[in-house]
């Protein structure tokens, strides 16, 4: 395959590791600037990054009587601020320490006339380091930064194509800085059983109130030291019977350590028709949750969106 002319970049977790955990670490600091002025919204929505046509940004925040936005610029490699009242500044996404990034990042508000006090614990990593601390975590590989927004931008296309299939209640296509993945969830309708907390790294409170109602989720990671391989995955709360013994599309397997269902990255990458298997990855995992767990299909499903054509009812 051309890489030149290919839509999904190579994207090899070992090349661009610290970059990678860098980047993490970056977006967690911004996005709990957004979780601090934010109303909480349920399952956490109040507190995701998007996928933007140059990178990932917050949306606006309310910040008093005006708005708030950051965005990633990873074409330009600048992290903006911009105010509803007109103003802007602008920081160079270079090689940097977490603790530099941070301080900057809160002077940077402060020239915008904003004062914010987040918890600089990071969340949903072992060993934490305080990013006011966090002097070893400062790489920025621009290029391999640029890939993975570019395979973000093609998971984000096809999971709102997917999103479009459904009747029922659906999360926004958004990208959580804890666990640093792109996710999309589809919901029953029905109460689920209390969560049993224990999620590593992230509050119970948080893990329950994420998973209060039955869900079938599936998102786009770009691997960590424990799974060092970007990949698709999907999962049901609660897991119903016979789950994890669906039928897959080629190339996608039950990962019995993580839970989940898997679709490696790579596999679509190379793909013949990379859409097509990511849509019958998404399709195939929702329908195990949807018809082990009884959910009422036909009430909640609909043919994928066409664009500016009305929904036929």
């Amino acid at each position: 395959m051309d890489e030149s002319v290919s839509a999904w970049p190579t994207l090899d977790y070992a090349d661009w590791r610290d970059t990678a955990a860098t980047l993490h670490l970056w977006t967690q600091i911004v996005g709990k600037v957004r979780l601090a002025f934010t109303p909480w919204l349920n399952h956490s929505w109040q507190v995701p990054l998007y996928v933007t046509a140059r990178g990932l940004g917050t949306s606006p925040i309310p910040v008093g009587n005006e708005l708030l936005e950051i965005d990633f610029d990873i074409i330009g490699h600048h992290l903006v601020a911009r105010t509803s009242s007109g103003v802007e500044e602008t920081l160079p996404l270079v090689p940097r320490t977490v603790a530099d990034f941070y301080e900057e990042v809160i002077g940077t508000l402060g020239d915008l006339g904003i004062a914010v006090a987040i918890n600089d614990m990071p969340n949903e990593l072992p060993d934490p380091i305080r990013f006011t601390e966090d002097r070893s975590h400062a790489a920025y590989d621009s290029d391999a930064a640029y890939r993975f927004w570019r395979a973000l931008v093609q998971a984000d296309r096809v999971f709102k194509l997917f999103r479009s299939g459904f009747l029922g209640k659906a999360s926004p296509v958004h990208f959580f800085w804890g666990s640093f993945d792109l996710a999309v969830t589809r919901f029953s309708g029905r109460p689920a059983p209390m969560h049993p907390g224990g999620v590593p790294y992230l509050p119970d409170s948080v893990a329950r109130e994420a998973y209060s109602h039955e869900v079938s989720s599936a998102g786009f990671w770009p691997g960590n030291d424990a799974f060092p391989e970007a990949a698709f995955y999907s999962y049901a709360y609660p897991e119903p019977p016979g789950f994890r013994e669906r039928p897959m599309p080629e190339g996608a397997h039950f990962d019995q350590t993580l839970g989940e269902f898997i679709l490696p990255y790579e596999a679509v990458r190379r793909a013949d028709d990379p859409d097509a298997l990511l849509l019958a990855f998404l399709a195939a995992t929702y329908e195990a949750a949807a018809d082990g767990g009884k959910w009422d299909r036909p009430s909640l499903e609909c043919p994928l969106g066409v664009p500016a054509k009305v929904r036929p009812l």
